[in-house]
């Protein structure tokens, strides 16, 4: 798998470090963070990432929503949302506004890398 650069995006500092350590142990470099989706969408246009891991619950405006702000600037961003058990048609109506899969918390680091495997394999040719 090549290595990606990586903006993580999730409401609590505690799950942005614990995602950031498994990306880079996985080999990617993290190239910043965002706790919020307005910064999220200011980040993403400010790093450009190769990929994005988005919690669909942010305390300003959904996952959803910065998904669809992201995919409106950059049509071919890869975006991984990760979610809650209970957030089953939040994770529909964000695969239907653009994301390319998810994760379940507590994120696993074997699932997270078979889930960045896979995107990349399947739609990651507009990034190399």
């Amino acid at each position: 798998m090549r290595a990606c650069k990586v903006l993580v995006v999730d409401d609590s500092l505690i799950t942005v470090r614990k995602i950031s350590q498994i990306l880079e142990d996985l080999g990617h470099t993290v190239t910043g963070y965002a706790l919020n989706g307005i910064d999220a969408i200011e980040k993403y246009r400010e790093l450009k990432p190769d990929l994005v891991t988005m919690d669909i619950t942010l305390p300003d405006i959904n996952g959803i929503q910065v998904v669809q702000n992201i995919l409106a600037f950059d049509k071919s961003a890869l975006i991984i949302m990760i979610t809650s058990h209970g957030q089953e048609q939040m994770v529909i109506d964000s695969i239907d506004a653009g994301a390319k899969g998810y994760v379940m918390k507590p994120v696993k680091p074997d699932i997270l890398r078979d889930t960045i495997e896979q995107v990349l394999s399947n739609y990651g040719g507009s990034h190399d």
